[in-house]
This record gives structure tokens, sequence and C-alpha cells, in this order.
């Protein structure tokens, strides 16, 4: 490993704070220590930068423990107006050059960023007048002859240009959405309406993703204005939602909406056209601050880290001719694009916006926010507007395991079905009941309130037909004279389908047109990078982590933790890294004796150097031998007192609970596409059949044939597995060498330790 013990750094948070930035002051600290460079915090942002002392200060492994969990920015935050003049940008530069910095990590908005580049490109200027006042020597100047940057959004607006998501905007989203989902049940008991004020003043993804997730019933948002005439358009299609059964209106709101002309479009302007218009009695929550505070969520704890890595790769890469780079996220993979271009196309949104241009600000939104603006549109607005002469009788089954999200994926196919003039049926109890003839069909309003619902409606198993029951099914679907089948589940649901696809010579009742949606909180689906349900499932995992680890605070104690995965290790990788384990056991990676032995001594020195806390996580058949009871028998006889061990199975909490928002946007845009896939294939008189998924940020729909060339039939998983790429991250976050933390520290186990030297997380 290179070393880069000459080179220190400088980490800040500016701007308003967001869910997650410590997760990435965390990795930006660890990194830095792991390549052997020296790290400073910048406190309170460039206001601690000009005003310098002990506003800039070294940290060490420990300072960033127990901070993942922890929302705002313990570094702190502020607005600097002192360092929008060239006085305050000197005095910063020579506080700075004090503790030989020229490298800075910068975490926050547009208007950051913006500084930070404004102060890179001042910086040989500032050192040569402070070399002329004498405030550094020549050496100094000429050891630091740049300043390299790397920039990390923090906003919960999600309103960077060049990154899919912004530090934050995942925790926010969760917020709005509990908020959306409590004010519903209150609603729908008095048959009120709402109107929900969020976030966002040049940006509606906040707005738009909580009305989706939440299913509510309008959404208004900057980049695209409501036509002429919105108010009556609005109030039909709540009229529609009463008269199909609804008790509740919801109306969501972003900060920043306007009409067509520019003019704002407040909440309370909504509420009295509610109630004058439709006698609605109407109250409206502006959700305000609490979007912003609170635990970050798993995603925003480990792409924080990502980011935070990546950006200490990059400063320490950099050389004085690099151009600054704005580090972010694309289809779940690290990317790095220009930091100033990045800001000036998000200035351009706010731009087109004023300008009226809003075809150009959705544009510069990109096609995933452009699609799901046009799947709210179909949902709040679907009815039956297509009457065809013969209408399709389309059936939506469950297959597999249970997983948060197949209620929303049901709502919706229901209701864009019932859009596109199909005949819309539920088979109840998976396989087994649509051979019983559990069959009904689905009306608008019953799938009421499923947006919001876990667990499964229909019912689910893992029952895979076998050769005998095959004509038991073809007789189903044709008794049921059933023209196209949505298959909504996990393993067992694409091994039944692809079974079901290769009879069709001998059974033509399969020669229909199939799709399969993933849903399963194993996330072990092929062409899919995320399974519906996997993202509910590691919240819950790191919250349960959270729990344990506090815990654990007043004794010295390693926790052996088991996730759900079976032979996928995606939830144990992934909650290890977002929730601070040191240990991560995945069945892809293997088990050895050797392993454990090198296991134990880390362990055991670690907790002599002063840990009090050891978190490992194992996948459920991470090893078939070295289950969770003989890791933890292993590590207390080995513990010699030093620490006792406990150990946790989470079991089927991961299964349960309401799906997170994400979880619920990902089903609504899937099941979007399988209902426009089954309409098109029906159109054509084609039998072909799919299997769909999120891939590389698309939603991409795979031929059934290819399914036997992308999965590794053995472990049920698939045979290209993205997140394994990030096993380095979890290994580098995790622990440095004892002999590093505490050098020529002499702790030994048994004597008291300071409440300072925690370790954990």
């Amino acid at each position: 490993m290179e070393s880069f013990a000459q080179k220190r750094i400088g980490v800040l948070t500016s701007g308003g704070d967001a869910q997650g930035m410590n997760a990435a002051v965390r990795a930006v600290v660890r990194t830095a220590l792991h390549f052997g460079a020296g790290v400073y915090a910048v406190y309170e942002g460039y206001r601690g930068m000009v005003e310098g002392g002990d506003r800039i200060r070294p940290l060490s492994w420990d300072d960033v423990g127990s901070i993942l969990h922890r929302g705002g920015t313990v570094i702190g935050t502020a607005r600097s107006a002192e360092f929008r003049e060239r006085v305050g940008r000197l005095r910063a530069a020579r506080n700075l050059l004090q503790h030989g910095i020229d490298r800075l990590v910068v975490i926050g908005g547009d208007g950051s960023l913006t500084g930070a580049d404004i102060f890179r490109r001042e910086w040989p200027d500032l050192l040569a007048e402070l070399a002329r006042e004498g405030e550094i020597d020549p050496a100094t100047a000429q050891a630091h002859p740049a300043l390299m940057i790397a920039g990390l959004v923090g906003s919960i607006d999600n309103d960077m240009v060049g990154t899919d998501m912004t530090i934050g905007a995942d925790s926010a989203l969760l917020r709005i959405v509990e908020a959306i989902d409590a004010i519903t049940s209150t609603a729908a008991s008095h048959q009120r309406s709402f109107v929900v004020e969020v976030m966002g003043r040049h940006c509606g993804y906040l707005a738009l993703m909580s009305a989706i997730a939440g299913g509510t019933d309008y959404v208004l948002i900057p980049e695209s204005p409501p036509p002429e005439g919105w108010e009556s358009q609005m109030c039909e299609l709540l009229r529609h939602g009463r008269a199909s059964g609804r008790r509740d209106s919801i109306v969501v709101i972003a900060e920043g909406a306007t009409d067509q002309a520019g003019k704002p479009i407040s909440a309370d302007y909504v509420r009295q056209v509610l109630e004058d218009r439709l006698g609605e009695d109407t109250r409206v929550t502006i959700l305000g601050h609490v979007q912003r505070g609170g635990t970050p969520s798993a995603f925003d704890r480990w792409m924080s880290t990502l980011l935070g890595y990546a950006a200490v790769e990059e400063v320490l890469s950099a050389t004085a001719d690099s151009e600054p780079q704005m580090i972010g996220i694309r289809y779940n993979r690290i990317d790095r694009a220009p930091l100033m271009e990045c800001v000036q196309k998000t200035h351009s949104v706010a731009q087109k916006i004023a300008a009226k241009d809003y075809g150009g600000a959705m544009a510069l939104r990109g096609g995933s926010f452009t699609e799901m603006f046009q799947v709210f549109k179909r949902m709040a607005e679907s009815m039956p507007s297509v009457t065809p002469a013969q209408p399709r009788r389309l059936a939506i089954i469950h297959s597999g395991g249970l997983a948060p999200g197949m209620n929303p994926a049901v709502r919706a196919a229901v209701r864009l079905g019932l859009d596109r003039g199909h005949v819309l049926l539920g088979v109840r109890g998976g396989f087994q009941g649509l051979i019983d003839g559990r069959i009904e069909e689905l009306k608008w309003g019953d799938v009421e309130g499923w947006a919001s619902m876990g667990g499964a409606e229909l019912g689910t198993n893992r029952q895979i037909p076998t050769l005998e029951q095959f004509y038991a099914v073809g007789r189903a679907l044709e008794t049921q004279r059933i023209d196209g089948l949505l298959v909504i589940g996990g393993w067992a649901a694409y091994k039944a389908i692809y079974e079901l696809y290769r009879e069709r010579e001998r059974y033509p009742a399969f020669k229909i047109p199939m799709i399969c949606l993933p849903t399963s909180i194993d996330n072990n689906l092929p062409g899919s990078e995320l399974s519906v349900g996997a993202d509910t499932a590691l919240n819950v995992i790191v919250e349960a982590l959270d729990r344990i680890k506090q815990s654990a605070t007043a004794s010295r104690r390693c926790f052996v933790v088991e996730t759900m995965g079976r032979f996928c290790g995606y939830l144990a990788l992934m909650s290890g890294l977002a929730g601070g384990a040191e240990r991560v056991y995945l069945h892809e990676e293997g088990v050895t004796l050797k392993d454990l032995q090198a296991d134990v001594e880390s362990m055991i020195e670690s907790f002599r150097g002063g840990r009090r806390l050891y978190l490992a996580i194992r996948s459920e058949r991470a090893n078939p031998h070295y289950t969770i009871d003989f890791l933890s028998r292993l590590f207390e006889e080995e513990s010699h007192d030093c620490f006792d061990v406990r150990q946790v199975s989470l079991g089927h909490i991961q299964q349960g609970g309401n799906p997170s928002p994400f979880d619920r946007v990902l089903a609504t845009r899937l099941a979007t596409r399988c209902i426009d896939y089954l309409t098109h294939e029906l159109e054509k008189q084609s039998a072909e059949s799919a299997f769909i998924g999120l891939a590389e940020g698309k939603v991409t729909i795979f031929p059934l044939k290819q399914m036997a060339d992308m999965v590794d039939w053995t472990y049920r998983r698939p045979k290209e597995q993205w997140w394994l790429g990030l096993r380095p991250m979890v290994r580098t976050m995790a622990r440095l060498s004892v002999e590093v933390e505490k050098e020529g520290a002499e702790r030994l186990c048994g004597k008291p330790i300071l409440p300072d030297t925690s370790k954990a997380g």
C-alpha cells in the first residue's frame, strides 16, 4: 500500500445538515488513517476554517466511533459571511497551512462546493500574499502549491445533477413517508383531506417520491407545474378516489411549487380550493425540519461510507493540475464527475424553472425522474380509460418468501391494469391457490391502502409446482381464461415460471405471456441489482444493530449477529457496512479455521487495546459447520475473560414491517413496466415470457430463456453480484492495527478502561 504519511486532509461539513454526513466523516477519517495520511476536522464549516485555532483539530480512529447512527453532523456546520470575502479566505488558507493541510473533502450543497472551488482557484495567489506578508515562510508555500478538493453532496433535496442520490435524501424521504402514513390513518378515521408540504425549493424529488410511496392523490413539484385549470383536475381526481372507496385524500406539495405562470402555489391555497370546491374538511401539515433530523437510513450510511472512502482516494491521488471532482453515486457504484460542471448544471435547473422552460428542467433531472413523474400521473389518474371488445384477463400471483413491497406491487399492477381495460385476477395462496381455484377479481378499491402495507394480502408460499402438478396448473389457467400472468415473488417464483416456460410444448396452456417481478429480502434474483424488500430488511437489521450496540456500552462484549439471505450475503455485508461491523462472514468468501484463528487473535488484541464492542455479522449459510452457536462458543472460550460473547439471530423480523419508501417506489416502477409488457405482448398475440429488474439504474426486461445463463442454481443466487466489490471497504472501516490505534499505550486485559476509549461502530 502506497504511503501518504506526509499528506494531510481536512474534512468539513457546510450548509444545511443532512442525515449521513457523520457516516461520510467517519469514512474520510478511517480511510485516511488506513492509507497513513493525517486527517483533521474543520469544525463549524467554513466559519471554523476562517477562525482557526481549536476549530481545526486532528482526528483519531476513536474520535469517529459510535457516530454512524447519529443524525446531523458531529463536526458542526455554519454559514460564513467572512469566507465569502477574499480576506476571509486568506485567513482560512493561513489556518490550514498551520497544520500542513492542502487537501479538503467538503461535504455540503452547491453553495458550499462552489465556495470550495473559488478557494482552490485563489490558493496560489493567497499563498503568495501570505508569503509577502510574512505569515508563512517560502518553504511552506513551496510545499503546498495547490489545494486539492473533492466534493460530497450533502442535501436532503436530492437536487444535485450528476449523482443519483445525495447524502440525506433517502432518510428525509423515510421521515416524510412515515408522516404521510400516520396522517393517512387519522385522515381516514375522519374522512378528511390533508395537504402536506415538504422541502424542495427547486427540486421536487421528495414530493414526487413521497407521493408515490405514500399512495397520495396529487402532487405539485417545481419542475413540472400543473396545467391551467389544475384545480378542477385535482378536485375531480379526489372525487373519483372517494367514489371508489377512499376515506381520505392527500395532496403533497413541494415548497417551491408554482403554476405555469410562475406564481407560487401555497399549501393554504390548495387547502382553500379543496374546502371551497369539495366541501372537504381539509388540514395542512408542513413537515419542516423534521425532514432533516433523526437517525440516517441504512442506505444513507453505506452510501455515505462509499463516498467518503472514494473522496480520500481522490484527494490523495490528486495533483496540482487535477480538476476537482464531485464524488457521487451512479447505479450503486461510485462515480466521479467534474465538480463545477455538476454545480453549473444544478444551477441551470433553477434558471430553467425561472425561465418557464419546464421541459428543460425535467430533462436535467434525468430519465428516471421523468419516468417516475409519468408513473405517478398514471397511478393518480388511473381509471378504466380503455374498453376493449374482449377484455384480457391478467392474473397476479405470489410465490417465494415474504418480502415487504409485495402489496404496493399488486396495488400498482391492479390500478394500471384496470386503466388499460384489463380484468385483474388475484390468486390467493401461490400456485396451490391457483390449482385450488382461489381466485377473485380485483377492483380499484380492493387494493386501497396497500401502498403502505407490509406482508402479502394475496398470501405466498415457497411451493414450486411439481411435474405431477403441471396439468392442474394448466387446467386452472384454461378454466379461469387467464391470458397473462404476473408473478411477484422470490427464487421460488422465478424457478416456477422457468419450469412452466420449459414445459410449454407439452402443456399449451402455458403459452401465455408471463413476467416475474423480483421481491426478495435476500436480493438474490437474476437481472436485478436490487429486489423489492431488500431495502426494508436492511433498515430493520441496522436498527436492530443500533440497539444491540447500545446494550453493550456498559461492558466489554462481542456480539455475533446472524442475518437472513440463505447463500446470498447481501444483507450481511451491507448491514456490516451500514452498522459498523468489525467482521462479516459470507458464503461467497467462505470461512476457514485459519480465518477464525486470525479473527480470535485480532479480537483479543483489540480488547486488550481498549475495545469495548466487537460486532461480527454472519450470513445464515456462510458455513454449514461454523454456525452462529459455534462462533459464539469459540470466541467465548478464547476470550480469557477479556470480554463476554452474545449471539443474536434476527429471524423473521427482517421480513416484517411496512415497506420502505425505496421498496414502494421500486415496486410501483417495476409493476408499471410489467403491465406494459403484458399488454404489449397480448396486442402482438405473443406468448413470450420474461423477468424484470433494475440493472445499472435502468428498468430492464430479460427474456425468460436467458435465466439459466445468469444464475447459480446450486446456491440460488446470480452469477454476478455487484455488491461483492464493496468488501474491501468493510475491512477498511472495521479496524486499524492495534499498534497504530494505541501506539505507545500499555493497556492490559482487566485494567480500567476509560469511557472515551470506546470504538463501537
